[in-house]
């Protein structure tokens, strides 16, 4: 199973889902791959935005190696699930789906509910960790009933 966690800068949000599910994959012994992007390209190159870095370290996860990329239709083809932190962000993916198997691959990582982006407010990390983390364990949960 590969797995892409996507947001708008690929900073905050998906980062943060990217190091979660892959700690989580590790706890459970699978052998999945798990990778971030951005719809945007402003920060392609870079780290995690810091106070990402510093919530998941907070919490025992390892975000620092991380870098910052921009989805690429290509990644249709790569990754089994694309998992997308709000409707923007599934609305911006699903734009550059060229049919519907592309399309099918595309979810939200909390259902119908959006991962609130944390960028202009410092109190949003916690709280959007932890949202992460949930959203996480019940995907791991759904995907582990499915194989």
């Amino acid at each position: 199973m590969k797995i892409l966690m996507v947001c708008l800068g690929n900073i905050c949000r998906s980062p943060l889902a990217h190091g979660v599910m892959e700690a989580l994959v590790k706890e459970e012994g699978l052998d999945w791959q798990v990778d971030s992007a951005g719809t945007g390209n402003w920060h392609v190159g870079q780290g995690p935005d810091h106070r990402s870095t510093r919530e998941a370290k907070l919490n025992g996860v390892n975000i620092s190696k991380q870098v910052c990329r921009q989805f690429k239709v290509g990644d249709f083809d790569e990754f089994d699930l694309i998992v997308v932190m709000d409707q923007n962000n599934k609305r911006d993916i699903l734009a550059l789906a060229r049919n519907d198997e592309d399309s099918k691959k595309v979810r939200l990582l909390l259902g119908d509910k959006n991962v609130p982006d944390p960028y202009h407010d410092d109190t949003l990390f916690a709280p959007v960790y932890q949202l992460v983390l949930d959203g996480c364990k019940q995907l791991l949960k759904e995907l582990q009933a499915k194989h």
